[in-house]
């Protein structure tokens, strides 16, 4: 996908509720309008990579983007699991995301114990290429200073700020 790496930002808005109480792994949602400025080469499935709620410290996380086939959604979503302990919800809150890489296309299971397997599964996965030179680098882009910080934009930070723009502010 030539859209990879892909930075979005968003407030997190209510899904549908069922990350943390059905399948005990929450999730921010982000609004339509993230969902919708999504370039077209980002195809629906699951991806790896960076997240950073408001000005908070950056975490690996794993975002599915689609339709969720187990639950037969007629909108698609955007839900990002951050793949750490938060004492708090923070709907409200900006999420900025960098999405890194793709694991797999989304698909029904036969049962939500399944579901919750493949899920924990695509989260190991995240884990271990985030590790990767290639990837751990991108936690460290200026895209993720960019909200908080006023100076002017450095040649490497440009890109960055210009497509969190343009990815539905």
């Amino acid at each position: 996908m030539k859209s990879l790496p892909y930075f979005c930002r968003g407030e997190v808005v209510r899904g549908f509720g069922r990350g943390s109480k059905e399948l005990g792994i929450p999730t921010a949602n982000f609004p339509d309008s993230v969902v919708d400025s999504l370039p077209a080469d980002v195809t629906t499935g699951i991806y790896y990579g960076w997240a950073c709620v408001g000005n908070s410290d950056i975490h690996k996380m794993v975002t599915s983007i689609g339709w969720n086939p187990y639950y037969k959604n007629t909108k698609k979503s955007m839900e990002t699991h951050v793949i750490h302990k938060f004492k708090e919800d923070f709907y409200g809150e900006i999420l900025s995301v960098v999405l890194v890489g793709y694991i797999r296309s989304e698909k029904s299971f036969p049962s939500l114990e399944d579901l919750i397997a493949a899920i924990n599964s695509d989260i190991e996965e995240a884990k271990v290429m985030l590790e990767l030179p290639e990837h751990s680098k991108l936690k460290e882009d200026n895209f993720f200073t960019s909200t908080t910080d006023s100076s002017p934009a450095s040649p490497s930070s440009a890109a960055s700020t210009s497509q969190s723009i343009i990815n539905g502010h």
